[in-house]
């Protein structure tokens, strides 16, 4: 079984999702990441694709791309990073990213070589939920990867049911309309938005990101959704002083 699949079949809350930058602050900190993250119990980590125009992604986690890709990140590296990883962890893994960079790199090449490296699914903001089911539905099911799809709190009842079909591992829930790395409290309209969400019986599990940042707001999300995703704030925690592991673990241990 997919090893996301298999996480929300046993776990139904507080599940953690971190996102980190490939790349960043290193070249070759992925690795160590994913594995100071399993140890710290995270349940599920999501690695950003270094990109030059990350369209959904605020000032820290573009500056990480930046600072990725000035290091000499790129995704033959990224799936050779992930497959010795995958030597001494078996933490489900996705990879975020933008269609130009799967489509550069070759679609079907590209889920191939994921799927080879140890990724569990992909999550791809600008992908067409239409483009998606005519050309490459059947794709992610031949390699056995999971999608999700994201939505907001301008997305219609519809096409929220369209992304609930279609997401294959969780339903990736934008806190608000706004790019990443924003900070403060989780507000009532916020609120409503999830609670809204909640009264529409969807089928997929669902993952609350976008200013989740600490022990308060993930509480909070954990409260409306199966769990919640951390990145921004985590990505700023990887450039204090310290151990990759010290910071990882560090940072961890005060949202859970």
């Amino acid at each position: 079984m997919n090893r996301i699949i298999d996480l929300f079949y046993k776990k139904k809350k507080n599940i953690l999702n971190v996102y980190f930058t490939a790349g960043h602050p290193k070249l070759h900190d992925t690795a160590e990441i994913i594995s100071s993250l399993e140890q710290s119990g995270v349940d599920l980590v999501e690695i950003g694709m270094p990109y030059s125009d990350p369209l959904a992604d605020g000032t820290t986690i573009q500056n990480s791309s930046q600072i990725a890709l000035k290091n000499g990140m790129n995704l033959l590296l990224l799936m050779d990073q992930i497959t010795s990883a995958r030597k001494v962890t078996q933490l489900p893994i996705i990879l975020m990213g933008y269609y130009n960079q799967v489509m550069q790199f070759g679609e079907e090449r590209f889920l191939n070589t994921a799927k080879d490296a140890g990724v569990d699914g992909m999550i791809i903001p600008d992908l067409p939920m239409d483009v998606y089911e005519e050309q490459f539905q059947s794709l992610f099911n031949k390699y056995g990867l999971t999608i999700s799809f994201l939505v907001t709190p301008e997305t219609s009842d519809a096409r929220i049911r369209q992304a609930d079909k279609l997401s294959t591992a969780f339903l990736y829930v934008v806190s608000k309309s706004s790019i990443t790395g924003s900070s403060g409290d989780i507000s009532d309209k916020q609120k409503a938005y999830f609670n809204h969400l909640n009264t529409l019986d969807l089928h997929t599990p669902r993952l609350i990101g976008f200013g989740i940042h600490d022990k308060h707001t993930f509480e909070t999300a954990c409260q409306y959704a199966h769990g919640a995703i951390i990145g921004s704030a985590f990505i700023r925690a990887l450039e204090g002083e310290g151990t990759l592991e010290d910071k990882t673990v560090g940072f961890i241990s005060k949202i859970r």
